[in-house]
C-alpha cells in the first residue's frame, strides 16, 4: 500500500507547474527498519534531502525546522532527468514526539518541498501546538551585517558575520521562536538556503532586535547576496563584498621561490660529492703545515770604500766566515831571478 501526499511549501508553484509528490513504500515501521521513498514532479537533476521528522503535519509543514528532524539519519538523492527518484531511508527516532512525516526537500536553487504522514513504531505521540490566530513578521528596518574579519581570514578562513534587523508583529497573535530562513548567492549561482531559528516571543504590536549567524565556504571571496526568508516571503537582502584572501597567494608565491631553490641547493650538493676528481687535481699531494719557521743566516756585505786616493798595493785578505786570520795562506810575492 502506497500512502501519497504533497507538501504544503510546494502549492508556491503555478497552476500549470506540476506540485511536487512522495510516495512511501510503507506507512508505519519501527526504528532500525528502512522504508522507501519516491518521488515525482520535481526539478530534473536536483539534489534533495530526505529526513524523518517529528511534530509535523503535511498542512502545518515542520513545526521548529529541522531541529525537530532526525538529521543524523538523512540521505540525500538527485532526481532523475524526468525529475523522479526512489530510495531506502533508514528510520530513526526524531528528537520530539510524533505526529511524524518523511520530508523532503531542495538543497539548491529555488525551494520546493512535500511531506509524507508517517509513524514510528514505539515513538512517544503528543498533539501538535494549538494555533492561537495569525502572527505576522515584517522587517521594520534595514538589515545590516556586523562584525570584522580577523587575520585568518586573510590566509583562506571562513568569514563570518552577524546579519542584524527588527522585525514587527503585525498580526494578532504572538510569533514564539520564529524560524527564518538564511539564502547566500553568489554570482549567477542560486542562493543556498540554511535554517536559522531565533529565540524568543514577539508579541503582536511589539518589535525585537534579532540577529543570526552568516558564514561563508573557507577561501570565499567576490560579491555575494545575502537574503532573509520568513515563511515563503523574503524579507530583506542585504550586499556582502568579501576581499580576496591575498595571505594563501603570497603563501603559494614565496612556495615556488623557496622550494626550487632549496632543491636546487641539494642538488649542487649531491653532484659535488658524485662527480669525478681530475687526474691534476688527485697528483698534487698536500703537505701538513706546521708551526716551525726555518731562518736562514744573514749575508754581510763588505762596506764600499769612500772616494779618496787608491789603496795600497798591499791588500788584506778579508775574514771570510769560514777561515781566519791564522789559517789565511801566505803571501806569494814575485821574485826576481838573480836577486837575493
Amino acid at each position: 500500500m502506497l500512502l501519497t501526499a504533497t507538501g504544503a511549501g510546494a502549492r508556491a508553484h503555478g497552476a500549470a507547474d506540476p506540485k511536487p509528490v512522495v510516495t512511501l513504500s510503507q506507512k508505519q515501521a519501527g526504528k532500525g527498519g528502512e522504508v522507501t521513498v519516491s518521488g515525482r514532479n520535481w526539478r530534473p537533476e536536483t539534489l534533495l534531502m530526505m529526513l524523518v521528522c517529528g511534530q509535523s503535519a503535511p498542512a502545518r509543514g515542520v513545526i521548529g525546522g529541522t531541529n525537530s528532524c532526525a538529521n543524523a539519519d538523512g540521505r540525500a538523492v538527485t532526481t532523475d532527468k524526468k525529475g523522479a527518484f526512489s530510495k531506502k531511508l533508514p528510520v530513526a527516532e526524531p528528537p520530539v514526539p510524533c505526529p511524524c512525516v518523511v520530508h523532503v526537500a531542495t538543497v539548491t536553487g529555488e525551494q520546493a518541498l512535500a511531506e509524507a504522514v508517517f509513524v514510528v513504531a514505539g515513538h512517544p505521540v503528543a498533539a501538535l501546538p494549538k494555533e492561537s490566530g495569525s502572527g505576522k513578521l515584517a522587517v521594520l528596518a534595514a538589515t545590516r551585517l556586523e562584525g570584522d574579519s580577523g587575520l585568518l581570514t586573510w590566509f583562506g578562513a571562513p568569514a563570518s558575520r552577524r546579519l542584524v534587523f527588527t522585525v514587527g508583529n503585525l498580526g494578532s497573535a504572538p510569533v514564539k521562536d520564529p524560524v527564518f530562513r538564511v539564502g547566500t548567492a553568489h554570482g549567477v549561482y542560486a542562493a543556498q538556503w540554511e535554517e536559522r531559528q531565533w529565540r524568543g516571543t514577539v508579541e503582536p504590536g511589539r518589535k525585537a532586535r534579532i540577529e543570526l549567524p552568516v558564514e561563508l565556504t573557507a577561501g570565499a571571496h567576490g560579491d555575494y547576496q545575502i537574503s532573509l526568508k520568513y515563511g515563503t516571503k523574503v524579507l530583506a537582502e542585504q550586499p556582502w563584498g568579501v576581499g580576496r584572501p591575498w595571505g594563501v597567494t603570497l603563501f603559494w608565491i614565496l612556495l615556488c621561490l623557496v622550494v626550487p631553490a632549496a632543491v636546487f641547493r641539494i642538488g649542487m650538493a649531491i653532484v659535488d660529492k658524485v662527480r669525478p676528481r681530475s687526474a691534476h687535481a688527485a697528483g698534487r699531494r698536500s703537505f701538513p703545515r706546521t708551526g716551525a719557521t726555518v731562518r736562514f743566516p744573514k749575508l754581510r756585505r763588505a762596506p764600499v770604500p769612500a772616494a779618496g786616493p787608491a789603496p795600497p798595493t798591499s791588500t788584506t785578505t778579508a775574514a771570510l766566515p769560514w777561515f781566519t786570520p791564522d789559517s789565511a795562506p801566505p803571501e806569494h810575492r814575485p821574485t826576481t831571478k838573480g836577486h837575493s
